[in-house]
Parts: C-alpha cells; sequence; structure tokens
C-alpha cells in the first residue's frame, strides 16, 4: 500500500511537470516527514528546481499542489516550510485497501497492484520477469556441514524467497565441487591413512549413512597431521587429486562414493532449515563433459588468454587484467596486448598452469557461461533427491525433485541454465575469483551478464566463549575474554550444523514443555521445530551480510528482544485475541465500518502509523533485493512485531466496550499478524501454534 501510495503520487508529479514545464522527471526523491501528524509522504523537489525554473522554492511547490490537484488515495497535498510538499493519505480508504488487497491497480498509469500490495511497474522491459540463477550453500561434499555452511544456506534460501515473493523466476543451485583437493584429502585418508579398498569404504557407508558426514569430519581433521609426519605423505594429495580428475580408476570411484554419500546428507541437513535446491551441477561433469575446452576456445578467440613465455608465469595461458594500464587502447584484440619492452605481467591471472591443468578461475569461468547460455554445451541430467509433498516447501506443495548433472542423463528434464542474471552466495574470502570471472566476461564482450553477475558475499560466522563452552570445546581463559572464537573445520575445532540444530531443538523443546506441559509428543515436535528454526534463521539474518557473527544459543532463544521467538510471539499473540473473541482472523478482516474515527487524532496517529508500518513490507522487500541485503526484511519484521506488542498493551481489545472501535482494533490486529506472517515467511520463519 506504501510504494502504490507514493508510485501514484510521483506519477502525477511527474506529468503536471511535463505538462507544466516540459520537464521530464519520472522519477525524483521521496521522504518520510518525521511524523504521520504532517503526512506520509515529504517531496523536496522544489528545491531542486528553483534554479532550473527560477523562481522560489516555495512558490513552485505551491503551484505543483495546485497544478496536480488530489491523486487517488489522497486526502491532501500541502506546502510546508520553505518549499517542501507533504502528501496525506486518506486513511479508511488506505486501510480499506489493505484489508481488500484488490488484484486491479487503481491507476492503471501507475503500475499493476498486485495482491500483496507491490508495485510491479512496466518499464523495466521484461527483465525483471526473466530467469534468474541463485547458487548457494555450495559445500564441499568431503564432511559435514558446519554453521558458517548454515549461514550461506540462509542467506542463500532468504535471497530466493525475496525474489519470488517480489514475483521473480528463480532457478536455485548448489554447486558441487566433487574434484577438489578437500575430497581428495578425503580419500587419501582412506586409502592411505586407513588403508580401505573402495569395497570397504563402500561398506562403511552402507554401514551408518546418517553418520558418514560425522566419520568423514574427523578423517579430515586429521589429515594434514598425517601430510605433515613425512613429506612424502603430501605427494598422495596431487596423485589422488590427478585421478580423481582423470577418472575410471579406483581413486575416482572412492571419491564418487564419498561425495555422493555426504553430499545426500547435507541435503537432509538444510531440508532440516526448509532449503531446497533445484538442481546439483558437479565439478566432474564440468570437466568430463569438455566445458572448460569450449570456454577456452572462446576465451582464446576473444583474445582475453594469451601464453606466458617468460617470468614467473612462463609456461601458463594467463588473462589479460582488466583495463592494463600498459595496454594500448586499441590492441584489445590482440595475442600479446603488453608490450615486449614492458616485460611479462606479473599479475595476470593463470588460467592453464603449465603443467596442463586448469585453475579454480578457469574452470569457474566455463560453468558461468554455461549460467548464461553463452557456452553451447549442457549437462546432461538425472533425477538425484526427492522432497516430499509436504516437505518440500510452500511453493511444492506437491512434492520437488532435485536434479544432479551427469554425463548422460534422462531424455526429459527441466531447463536450467540460460539465465538473464546471477547471485552467487559465497564467502567474502571469495572476493578476488568472483571478480576475475566478472572481468573475463567482461573482455569477451558479454557487458550485459557481467553486469548480471552479482557476488552475495557475507562474513564467517564464530561462537560467543559461553557457546564454545556449551558445546563442549575446551577453550582458555584467555579465550573466555574474547568476543568471540573462531571455528577451524581443518582443525576439528568447528560446529557441525546437525549438532546445532540439534541443541537448538533441546533447549526449546524444554522452553516449550515448561509453557505448555499439556501438549502431544506430535504437537510438541512441530512447534519446537518451529521456534528452533525461527531462532536460528532470524540469528543469521538480522545481522547485516558483512558482519562476523558471533553465535550464542541463549542470545538466539530469547522469546525477549531482537530475535526470531520475539517475533513469532507477536503472531501467537495476535492469533489468541482471535481465539479468545471466538471468531478467524480472516472474519475479522471481512470486518466493515466507519473507521474514521479512530484513526485521527493521538490514538488514531499511533494507531495509522502501526497501518503505514505494516503497509511497507513489498517497499522493504524490494529494497532488500535492490541493495541484497535479507537484513532489511528482519529488522522490519522485528520493528512490525515491537509496535503490535506495544499496540497490544495500549489498547485492550476484548474489553473495549465501543463495539465499532473494537471492531477496528480487531481489524487492525488481523492485518499486522497477516503482514507479520509473510514478512516471517520470506525469512523462512513459520508460527507455531502456541509459545
Amino acid at each position: 500500500m506504501y510504494a502504490l501510495g507514493q508510485a501514484t503520487l510521483v506519477g502525477y508529479i511527474s506529468r503536471f511537470l511535463s505538462r507544466q514545464y516540459g520537464l521530464e522527471l519520472p522519477n525524483f526523491p521521496v521522504s518520510e516527514p518525521p511524523s504521520v501528524k504532517f503526512g506520509e509522504y515529504a517531496i523536496p523537489l522544489s528545491f531542486e528546481l528553483a534554479k532550473k525554473l527560477r523562481k522560489p522554492p516555495r512558490v513552485i511547490a505551491q503551484e505543483i499542489v495546485d497544478g496536480v490537484g488530489l491523486p487517488p488515495l489522497f486526502e491532501k497535498l500541502e506546502v510546508a516550510g520553505a518549499g517542501f510538499i507533504n502528501a496525506r493519505l486518506d486513511r479508511v480508504t488506505a486501510v480499506n485497501l489493505m484489508i481488500t488487497r484488490p488484484s486491479a491497480p487503481s491507476d492503471p498509469e501507475t503500475g499493476a497492484l498486485q495482491g500483496d500490495g507491490s508495485i510491479v511497474s512496466d518499464d523495466s522491459g521484461g527483465d525483471d520477469l526473466r530467469k534468474i540463477l541463485v547458487e548457494h550453500t555450495s559445500i564441499n561434499p568431503n564432511k559435514a556441514a558446519h554453521i558458517g555452511h548454515l549461514r550461506n544456506a540462509i542467506l542463500g534460501d532468504t535471497l530466493v524467497r525475496l525474489l519470488r515473493a517480489s514475483g521473480r523466476d528463480v532457478d536455485v543451485q548448489n554447486y558441487i565441487d566433487n574434484t577438489g583437493v578437500q575430497v581428495a584429502d578425503v580419500v587419501v585418508g582412506f586409502m592411505h591413512m586407513q588403508k580401505k579398498s573402495k569395497d570397504e569404504v563402500a561398506a562403511l557407508i552402507a554401514s551408518d549413512p546418517q553418520n558418514f558426514d560425522r566419520y568423514c569430519w574427523d578423517l579430515y581433521a586429521s589429515i594434514s597431521e598425517w601430510y605433515g609426519r613425512d613429506p612424502a605423505n603430501k605427494t598422495t594429495r596431487f596423485e589422488a587429486l590427478h585421478a580423481i580428475e582423470a577418472g575410471n580408476n579406483e581413486t575416482a570411484e572412492i571419491a564418487e562414493m564419498v561425495s555422493t554419500a555426504v553430499l545426500r546428507r547435507h541435503l537432509e541437513t538444510m531440508q532440516r532449515l526448509e532449503i531446497i535446491y533445484d538442481f546439483l551441477p558437479r565439478e566432474s561433469e564440468i570437466l568430463h563433459l569438455h566445458f572448460w575446452d569450449g570456454a577456452f576456445a572462446l576465451l582464446k578467440e576473444k583474445g582475453v588468454v594469451y601464453f606466458e613465455n617468460e617470468g614467473k608465469n612462463k609456461g601458463c595461458w594467463v588473462m589479460k587484467r582488466a583495463r592494463d594500464p600498459r595496454r594500448a587502447p586499441d590492441d584489445a584484440a590482440t595475442t600479446d596486448p603488453v608490450p615486449a619492452a614492458a616485460g611479462p605481467d606479473e599479475d595476470a591471472k593463470i588460467l592453464v598452469r603449465s603443467n596442463g591443468t586448469v585453475t579454480y578461475v578457469g574452470k569457474d569461468i566455463a560453468y558461468h557461461l554455461w549460467k548464461f547460455g553463452l557456452l553451447g554445451r549442457d549437462f546432461g541430467y538425472r533425477k538425484f533427491y526427492h522432497y516430499a509433498a509436504g516437505e518440500a516447501s510452500d511453493w511444492y506443495p506437491q512434492g520437488h525433485d532435485c536434479w544432479i548433472s551427469a554425463e548422460t542423463g534422462e531424455a526429459e528434464h527441466p531447463h536450467f541454465g540460460d539465465v538473464f542474471a546471477i547471485y552467487n552466495v559465497i564467502d567474502s574470502r571469495q572476493a578476488d575469483p568472483q571478480n576475475n570471472v566478472i572481468e573475463a566476461l567482461r573482455a569477451m564482450g558479454y557487458t550485459s551478464q557481467a553486469e548480471h553477475y552479482t557476488h552475495f558475499s557475507y562474513e564467517m560466522v564464530a561462537l560467543t566463549p559461553r557457546c564454545a563452552l556449551e558445546l563442549g570445546y575446551p577453550i582458555s581463559e584467555e579465550d573466555k575474554l574474547r568476543p568471540f572464537i573462531e571455528v577451524s573445520g581443518r582443525k576439528g575445532f568447528g560446529v557441525k550444523a546437525d549438532d546445532l540444530i540439534d541443541k537448538l531443538l533441546d533447549s526449546a523443546g524444554a522452553e516449550v514443555r515448561g509453557r505448555n506441559p499439556e501438549l502431544s509428543a506430535p504437537e510438541h515436535a512441530e512447534i519446537t521445530h518451529r521456534i528452533a528454526v525461527g531462532a536460528l534463521r532470524y540469528f543469521m539474518l538480522k545481522f547485516t551480510r558483512n558482519s562476523v557473527i558471533a553465535f550464542d544459543f541463549k542470545e538466539a532463544l530469547s522469546f525477549e528482544g531482537e530475535t526470531g521467538p520475539y517475533c513469532q510471539y507477536a503472531v501467537v499473540r495476535a492469533g489468541n485475541i482471535f481465539r479468545k473473541a471466538g471468531m478467524t482472523p480472516e472474519e475479522a478482516l471481512n470486518l466493515r465500518g466507519d473507521w474514521k474515527p479512530y484513526l485521527y487524532g493521538d490514538s488514531g496517529d499511533e494507531i495509522w502509523n502501526l497501518w503505514i508500518t505494516a503497509g511497507k513490507l513489498p517497499q522493504v522487500i524490494e529494497q532488500s533485493i535492490r541493495q541484497s541485503e535479507p537484513a532489511y526484511v528482519a529488522k522490519y519484521a522485528f520493528q512490525l512485531a515491537q509496535m503490535f506488542n506495544n499496540f497490544y498493551h495500549r489498547h485492550h481489545i476484548l474489553h473495549e466496550s465501543d463495539e465499532e472501535r473494537k471492531k477496528f482494533l480487531l481489524v487492525t490486529a488481523a492485518a499486522v499478524r497477516d503482514v507479520l506472517i509473510r514478512a516471517l515467511g520470506v525469512l523462512g520463519i513459520h508460527i507455531p501454534a502456541v509459545m
């Protein structure tokens, strides 16, 4: 609703400026007054136009107010101060609009009004309707997922929910590096440390598939020490790497078994948080289907790579750095753009090493050419994991299949790749490789694709000292004084994702049992799960992406303060009102009356401010998408929950003697409850029946 009012106002003023002054200003700043007493929108446009029109700002503002008239949804436009234009919504009309949520626009020129009150403008050229690819999680399939992976997956899943809530078409992919050094290390651990054969590894997986990722966690933690015992031991890593990349040998077969078993566990772990995927592209197929060969040919054809004959990169194929100051403007297409006198470019990025192996960045360039539909090659596809009906998500009520890449696959499969825009959820330490891929796309002439490639970065997750102690880790007296303790999977000091979820479930379960001892076992389990997941997801989302998180159980699970349970409790509290009133929230939203007496004056301003905040959800979602920051929605949900709790304490709805005012208060509670449910749903947080 708030976005619709702003779009309507901007549209009317823009058309007036065009008619009256011949100025084309389809967009201009619109702010909020310090209080709803002064209106809902403040426009400082007159100050910007003063020099151009050679008139005082206040005169221009008055001309705009007189010339525009009264747009739909508004009750008044007025000049304020030295030239501001304050706009006041018709509060009754706005309230009725929010509780009916019509599907038709009130003014076709301002955009299409969606069912949730959001605006989808038609000036995007259709870009918002093209497919977007979000790649997230992307855990090396060599051991159990840890707490840092949870931040990646929760951020990525929430981004997907934001995009889908705004009407975008999204594919969710989880890239699997099943041929990398981390998998090779675990394979070395099985084959050389433990002297296990392929059949013995297969038997180990079959004997306890649910704990195989934990077994690999411990094995991986011990491999570094084994490498350090004897320099000869480390040569086994490179031998294993080459064997895995080559394929068709026992080492590669063990790597396939290990990575597939661990991958399945990763999907099961993430499903506990209602995080699901559409497609799992694997590095093994990128290699075996010769994606790199096609990309390498294209890179050479476009003059983006060249062979280095001297210097530290001698014998390598390297990528020209974008805007190299030594490169002449007219030699971008030559095969050796760096003048001979200048010497070799020591900062060039290696794509193919002198031994012929392809670097991570090289393979990633090939993969992203496929993502954008520029490679001319495709994966084979086969079904890998099925999310049963009721277990997938709100988007797939009938269940959902997750596909995996293969050298040859099924004839009928969904179409993946060939997308308009990409979001890669990868931690901030990977900024350089991500930038290199973007620069390669730009250098090849794919500027639009480079512009629609977003590295959705984030910082690490650590533990508070209290949390580390609760998890059973011994820490020094010095560490107890630190603000956070870093974790390291390679050193074995880390928090397995499943252990963290289990601990949250135990703590939440005890709280739920103490508050609601009458619950049946299934009811207790469902409510506990929703509170634990809500606590974890909100904690991971309330911090901006580029903040280091120090996780703490007590803080995350608190029913007070900025937490998931606090927001959930506001919705449960609203539900209790309707249970006691003997009506459903949906029935309350159908109540009608003369609301005007309750929307003005000091008490009315306070309630109206709650309505205005509730009407901003679509705007906040779009802001989160534009700025790639889910924390905005988390902060918004907390603010709205706070405002509702204040409203709840100030207005004793069920004891209100004025029946018309009581109806209005019930409508208000139902509307805010509905928005809170939708806001938390975008964060992947569902509401328990009781708390």
